[in-house]
């Protein structure tokens, strides 16, 4: 099997990334994984997991959490969804002193490792879809399982699992981790979570399990009231940022007032005050850790933050003309992400790059962007769930726009548009962010 035909194979499997779901439809049902994790020998049963759910900033929680690990000399599992370019970006091994800090996407399954596991797996994957009264397990679940499986070929010390989507019926969930982290809750997938910030947020707390650990927000409070309901009814330990956790300044220079100690003279190279957040939020996950007996430092935290990098977010790909990457899909993101520009740039004009996906919160997205854009290329990425741009346009108004059949017209238009001293702004879908990037 080469390469190639591994990704052929993963392809013959149903991807929800790329099927809009009606609610009534929707497919995720936990049974047929647990079954075919057991069919598998149960390789998550031997892993230490730290559980990352919410509608925002899990993939820097999960970030942060893996390289402070890393960096306190732990071997480190890192699975998260979706990818930018590459399948193999979702699952990646934080090395102490091996992998290269500087690159986005460090510790990357090998093309080879990829290929062989996949090849050793698809036997026993066919004898399992063969007899399962469930169906034929679907793409998601498959990328979760071999996580799962080469975290424990690789005896990693832990594992930081990033929800696919929602939690309560998401494959990840079949983890009893130690800590679990839940970002900031905002409306998102209505159509599958519900259409109330309660709904949504019990679908997300549902991956905090009996007598663990679990962090969150204070805001919002509708979401918080849930979140505590869960903890009680598990009897968990919640630790809420903002309230058991402080933390004061600029991603430059900031603290955090933690539960068990003071972090000062912190700095993130994730741009946007809102990652302040997110810093707090892992730190909180790590301080359960510590209180456990986990050897982490001071030190081990103050470099494993600066250390991290996150890609497709607020991510500057080129100068002159300053081109920004940021996969913001709802309008809570959009809305951060226009503060982190305001905040961070200088520029004469903004040249937008907007690509939605249909379950996305459409208007309120293309709103918050009219206020900042001066010109508005639309376009849509190669996936079925895509809004087509002409359907993009009517809210935008009295503005410059052009539309494009896919993200490399855009992304040409954009920079024969744009002066050295604009700005080009790629948001609305990680799928759109991560075809531009490639």
């Amino acid at each position: 099997m080469t390469y190639r035909d591994s990704l052929l194979y993963f392809n013959t499997f149903i991807n929800y990334e790329r099927i809009l779901i009606r609610k009534k439809k929707v497919p995720y049902k936990l049974q047929r994984f647990r079954e075919f994790l057991v069919f598998l020998g149960n390789p998550q049963e031997s892993l230490c997991f730290i559980h990352v759910a919410g509608s925002k900033g899990k993939g820097s929680v999960c970030a942060f959490v893996a390289n402070i690990l890393q960096n306190a000399g732990f071997k480190t599992g890192l699975y998260t969804s979706p990818h930018l370019v590459d399948i193999r970006e979702r699952i990646r091994i934080l090395i102490p002193g091996e992998n290269d800090i500087n690159d986005p996407f460090n510790g990357i399954i090998r093309k080879k490792e990829f290929v062989d596991l996949i090849g050793s797996l698809k036997p026993k994957i066919e004898r399992f879809c063969a007899s399962c009264k469930y169906g034929r397990i679907s793409f998601f679940e498959l990328l979760t399982a071999m996580a799962f499986i080469y975290f424990k070929q690789k005896n990693v010390d832990f594992a930081v699992i990033e929800t696919g989507l929602g939690g309560r019926l998401d494959a990840t969930n079949i983890i009893k981790p130690f800590v679990s982290v839940i970002t900031p809750i905002s409306y998102e997938h209505t159509n599958i979570l519900g259409k109330t910030l309660e709904k949504i947020a019990a679908e997300k707390s549902a991956i905090i399990k009996n007598r663990s650990f679990a962090v969150c927000v204070d805001k919002p409070k509708k979401a918080l009231t849930i979140i505590k309901q869960r903890c009680k009814k598990m009897y968990s330990r919640l630790i809420i940022v903002n309230k058991d956790i402080l933390f004061k300044g600029k991603t430059d220079n900031f603290y955090i007032e933690g539960t068990l100690r003071s972090y000062k003279n912190l700095k993130i190279r994730l741009l946007g005050n809102h990652q302040l957040v997110n810093a707090s939020l892992s730190v909180g996950a790590i301080e359960f850790l510590i209180g456990q007996g986990v050897n982490i430092s001071l030190d081990n935290i103050r470099r494993g933050l600066y250390n991290t990098i996150w890609p497709g977010r607020c991510e500057i790909i080129q100068e002159k003309p300053k081109v920004v990457l940021d996969g913001a899909q709802n309008s809570a993101s959009v809305k951060a992400l226009v503060n982190t520009i305001h905040e961070n740039y200088k520029f004469s004009q903004v040249i937008l790059v907007l690509g939605i996906s249909l379950d996305k919160d459409i208007v309120g997205i293309c709103r918050c962007l009219d206020k900042i854009a001066d010109k508005i290329i639309l376009t849509c990425a190669d996936n079925p769930r895509a809004t087509p741009p002409k359907e993009l346009e009517k809210y935008f108004n009295k503005k410059e726009v052009f539309l494009t059949a896919n993200v490399k017209q855009a992304r040409k238009i954009a920079l024969e548009l744009a002066k050295p001293k604009d700005l080009v702004l790629v948001t609305g879908s990680l799928f759109v962010v991560g075809e531009y990037r490639k």
